[in-house]
């Protein structure tokens, strides 16, 4: 949360010529209300139901940017999901960037505690390792979204000659998370 995924991706799905999605937005849109709502009225369990669902939906179309939420990858099956169809673009920020981006963001359900920036810095280490599988981490506490979506797209460039993850294809779905 926090970290650009939704403005990076768009930005990013202009520069390869490729489709934005976030999830979030897709789920808010079917299920007609806030997450945040979600939350309060079925739990994090049924949003995370939702984000397993609506990846799975997702998996096998080409050419998306597809944005997820932070903790999606927290469930093994959406990290394999992911590690098989697509190129995972982590965006990494410190506890302290990230409370200040949304700190009078009234609707970050796992944010309603006493000391949200140590729930942020609990979270970003929970997910830690599912983070650290991500194809590409970029460290946005000093970059632009601008300058974030070039790193991106530079870094795209070079994975699809590698050896390393000879599965990428030019087309293939990236996800940011």
């Amino acid at each position: 949360m926090g970290v650009g995924k939704s403005t990076v991706g768009q930005i990013l799905a202009g520069m390869l010529g490729f489709e934005f999605v976030d999830t979030d937005r897709v789920i808010e849109t079917r299920e007609g209300r806030r997450i945040s709502e979600i939350f309060a009225q079925e739990g994090e369990a049924r949003f995370r139901n939702l984000e397993t669902s609506l990846i799975r939906e997702y998996e096998t179309q080409q050419g998306l940017i597809l944005s997820t939420g932070g903790g999606l990858v927290v469930r093994p099956e959406n990290l394999a999901s992911l590690r098989t169809h697509a190129l995972i673009v982590c965006l990494w920020a410190s506890p302290a960037v990230i409370y200040e981006r949304v700190r009078y963001q009234g609707h970050r359900p796992l944010l309603q505690t006493p000391d949200p920036q140590a729930r942020i810095a609990e979270l970003l280490e929970q997910r830690k390792p599912a983070y650290q599988q991500a194809d590409i981490l970029v460290g946005v506490d000093f970059r632009s979204p601008q300058e974030t979506a070039q790193y991106i797209t530079n870094s795209f460039r070079l994975l699809r000659h590698s050896p390393h993850r000879s599965a990428v294809h030019p087309a293939q779905p990236v996800a940011a998370w």
